[in-house]
């Protein structure tokens, strides 16, 4: 069964197996009759574009509450939760500290997530998610963004990231699903440990393209928006030992060199 807010996508979702459920998650009531149906959950919406919480996680969880809770529940975060660790390795132990108002927003909804679990008695996963990339999908790789010339910071200003192709990650919920200990948190990342300016230069290589032009950081403050510098002021690298060997994922694209070729 897959919610969907369009009904558009029902013969899309109809043709792929699966049994469509039109419902909101800014809508409450249209969530009425998740009720007493999903036994087993995945959740991958992204919080709203504003404010500290994530009033969609709430309304799904209450609407789970109202009949019989699932007997299991993933739910899709974001390494983003972690803020900058200089680069450090950052074990899923490691205290939260979000440096944005949307990892804020993750964080609560996190917590919305866990609290769920223990009272209601369900075993509840939380997958923290960096970058997604998928070759097979339009804007899905660094293509465009090679394309349009965007810099990239120079090597001694320049971040950490960290990557999973979306087929691992597919693999990775359903694995979490039926394989996850309650109330557990996993990095569901790659073995890539890579900057961000040479994930660039390798997939311009990839694609013959151009590699992007390196800017000190106080340059990238001029030139690029918001949203893209929050992301070159975080630094980490994510273990994910506890993907590979609770869940037992072997992954299909160990690195995003594999994965975009």
């Amino acid at each position: 069964m897959a919610l969907t807010s369009s009904d558009a996508r029902v013969p899309d979702l109809r043709s792929q197996g699966m049994v469509p459920l039109l419902g909101n998650l800014d809508r409450t009531k249209t969530l009425s009759r998740l009720a007493g149906l999903a036994q087993r959950v995945v959740y991958l919406a992204p919080p709203p574009s504003e404010g500290w919480r994530d009033p969609r996680v709430l309304a799904l969880l209450r609407a789970l509450r109202r009949r019989s809770a699932p007997v299991q529940l993933v739910y899709g975060s974001t390494s983003g939760v972690y803020g900058d660790c200089d680069g450090a390795w950052v074990h899923e132990t490691r205290t939260v500290n979000a440096g944005t108002p949307r990892a804020m927003r993750r964080v609560d909804a996190e917590n919305q997530v866990r609290f769920f679990g223990r009272s209601a008695g369900v075993s509840a996963q939380i997958l923290r998610i960096p970058g997604i990339y998928a070759p097979d999908r339009e804007g899905g790789t660094p293509r465009e963004r090679l394309l349009k010339g965007t810099p990239v910071l120079r090597s001694e200003d320049d971040v950490y990231t960290n990557h999973i192709h979306s087929d691992d990650l597919a693999r990775a919920c359903l694995v979490a699903l039926w394989k996850g200990r309650p109330q557990r948190i996993y990095n569901v990342s790659d073995d890539t440990q890579m900057k961000m300016g040479d994930y660039f230069d390798l997939a311009a290589d990839l694609y013959q393209l151009p590699r992007p032009p390196r800017v000190a950081r106080d340059g990238a403050q001029q030139q690029l928006p918001v949203m893209l510098l929050s992301f070159m002021s975080e630094s980490r690298r994510l273990e994910n030992v506890r993907l590979k060997q609770e869940l037992g994922l072997r992954l299909r694209y160990p690195t995003v060199g594999e994965g975009l070729r």
